[in-house]
């Protein structure tokens, strides 16, 4: 039985460690205000085979807490990088681009190819490299880390500042580079490379014709098949369709040649112009999130102690050089885009270290042959060591660069800011059936821009195909809304039918936005009192206002002034409004139990009703 056991324990011990470091380390990091990614890296070098596992050589009990199986983690904590890549290029648009053009490819280009070059130049002369292997260390080497320094800034809330724009532009042009390096790294390892170039490209066009028969095939299948995932209304099925796309592109590309990676980037791309791009979001985003928290666990567990203490003048050089390289290089190029000292010393800090593409790049680059398979260990171990000090990195470019009023750098870098929210300054109609259509077209009469959500598959694109702003997804999920920018919103109009989603996406808003304008359509009097007493400002109760048009129209028909007429609707109205709304301690105790309520509501649910019965469009309504 204890055989049994162990053996079990065995099996599942590395997804049972990671799970563990997971429910541990997310939150305390997050409670201590420290990015949870350095906490992933100390984590796996804690438990990996050069921390824990070389002291279980001599306590045997110790062995059932450490990472043995390194590769087998390796293998799943790619994926990691595959998710990101996927969600990088969902995130691209080429409006977000010329936007941005200035700082992403004056300042982006020029860190790369000048960092790239000085650190090529260094590899040639000092670790002997070909021009060509140094000149893709280099590149490698130049790249900063994006899923540590974005969180960084957006945490102490300087991503809208100068040094956060300069630093997110920078990133935005190397996330881009990815691919291309990729792509040569595809290239240099293949075996006719050294020939004649016109032969090595010839050699390598099955590869290219293979590629691009995946983008032409995604173009053509991946909105369809997500519209009839979509009319399925069912979450875990969207669930499997987002995966199967991501996972699915990437052993594609790996087929053709290329890299796991720039598949789901290419996928990324395709779908980020589909009304299912905020719901593709949400739903990848847990996977993106522990799978890279994974990958980090792995990168920690590589750290090798004593191969540092062994090649710790080498590893030093580098990780030293890498730091002091790129920050002199991009604070001067700071200056020559005329940033000030500071906010060129902030930048130039935040983007010193290596950054997690390094790994995947030059590791492939090593499986490929390109590269030295200890010169590049050396070179991952120093980016390691560079990424354990970039929280400390951040807050020294903070304390040199405490900045101006944060309007001032709004005013200034306006046009360099990140792409905004979906629905940042517009009015945003949750349901877009004959009411929220009705609505919509009125908005758009008095010039007022709105985004629409609803989640039916068939209205979606039908308006869409229209040139209507409209998405489809599920706004009873908190991340949903936050994806789509309720945050940022200039109000916000409720028009489904089904009671219980109104209640729940009013509530969900209001305690995001407590002071945004929410009006809901509600059912009767009642309906309209819970819609109140969970944040809105306005609740129409269908009946009320229907009788009261009714009415409206009997007084003028029997002669009454028009004016006199409108004067004692709008005065009824105003009487039912007051009557409706709870005032004070009885506010507070209708809302206690309203939000009581649809906790249990949602606690009696086996299973999620469809979302067709829940949160779709109003249909006939």
């Amino acid at each position: 039985m204890t055989g049994a056991a162990a053996f079990q324990w065995g099996e599942y011990r590395e997804a049972l460690l990671f799970l563990g470091t997971a429910g541990i380390v997310a939150p305390l990091f997050h409670r201590l205000r420290v990015s949870p990614i350095l906490g992933f890296l100390l984590a796996g070098a804690a438990l990996g085979p050069f921390g824990l596992g070389r002291l279980a050589q001599r306590h045997e009990s110790l062995a059932a807490f450490a990472l043995g199986d390194l590769e087998g983690v390796a293998k799943i904590a790619e994926f990691g990088l595959v998710f990101l890549l996927f969600m990088i290029g969902l995130e691209l648009s080429w409006e977000r681009l010329a936007r941005m053009r200035l700082l992403v490819f004056g300042l982006g280009l020029s860190q790369v190819f000048l960092c790239g070059g000085a650190l090529a130049a260094a590899g040639v002369f000092w670790a002997g490299l070909g021009a060509a292997p140094a000149a893709l260390l280099g590149a490698a080497l130049a790249m900063s880390s994006t899923a540590i320094v974005i969180p960084l800034l957006a945490e102490r809330r300087r991503l809208t500042r100068a040094a956060g724009r300069a630093a997110f532009s920078v990133l935005l042009l190397q996330d881009l580079m990815v691919a291309p390096l990729l792509f040569l790294i595809s290239f240099l390892s293949d075996a006719q490379v050294e020939s004649e170039g016109l032969k090595a490209l010839l050699a390598f066009l099955p590869a290219l014709a293979a590629m691009a028969a995946l983008i032409v095939a995604g173009r053509l299948l991946l909105r369809p098949l997500f519209h009839l995932v979509a009319a399925a209304q069912s979450i875990e099925l969207f669930t499997a369709a987002s995966l199967l796309v991501i996972i699915g592109a990437g052993v594609a590309s790996a087929a053709a040649g290329f890299s796991m990676g720039l598949g789901a980037f290419i996928a990324g791309l395709l779908l980020a112009e589909t009304e299912f791009r905020r719901e593709i979001e949400v739903t990848i985003e847990p996977f993106k999130g522990l799978l890279l928290g994974l990958f980090f666990v792995s990168v920690g567990a590589g750290l090798d102690f004593g191969r540092v203490i062994d090649d710790l003048h080498q590893v030093l050089v580098i990780a030293l050089g890498l730091v002091a390289a790129k920050t002199t290089i991009v604070f001067l190029l700071g200056r020559a885009f005329r940033m000030q000292r500071r906010v060129a010393a902030e930048t130039a800090l935040l983007l010193a270290p290596g950054g997690e593409f390094a790994f995947i790049l030059v590791g492939a680059a090593i499986a490929a042959g390109v590269l030295p398979k200890g010169l590049g260990a050396d070179a991952m171990l120093a980016v390691t060591l560079g990424l354990f000090i970039l929280p400390g990195l951040a807050r020294l470019g903070e304390w040199i660069n405490p900045g101006r009023r944060p309007q001032d750098d709004e005013a200034e870098f306006a046009h360099l800011a990140p792409e905004s929210e979906i629905a940042a300054g517009q009015v945003v109609i949750v349901g877009y059936g004959r009411v929220g259509a009705l609505i919509g077209e009125m908005l758009s009469r008095h010039g007022i821009p709105f985004v629409a959500v609803d989640n039916s598959a068939k209205l979606v694109a039908e308006k869409r195909d229209r040139g209507v702003d409209i998405y489809w997804g599920n706004c009873m999920r908190r991340e949903f809304l936050m994806r789509l920018g309720v945050a940022q919103a200039r109000a916000l109009v409720v028009t489904v039918e089904n009671p219980h989603a109104a209640q729940e996406i009013v509530r969900l808003a209001h305690q995001e936005r407590a002071d945004m304008a929410i009006v809901a359509r509600a059912r009767d009097a009642r309906h309209a009192t819970h819609l109140y007493e969970l944040g809105a400002s306005d609740a129409i109760p269908e009946t009320i206002e229907a009788s009261l048009q009714l009415a409206e129209t009997v007084l003028v028909d029997l002669g009454v002034p028009m004016g006199y007429v409108i004067a004692s609707i709008h005065e009824k109205r105003d009487e039912y409004r007051k009557l409706l709304q709870p005032t004070g301690e009885e506010a507070r105790k209708r809302a206690d139990r309203a939000s009581t309520r649809l906790l249990e509501l949602k606690k009696r649910r086996a299973r999620p009703a469809p979302e067709g019965e829940t949160e779709g469009s109003e249909g006939e309504g």
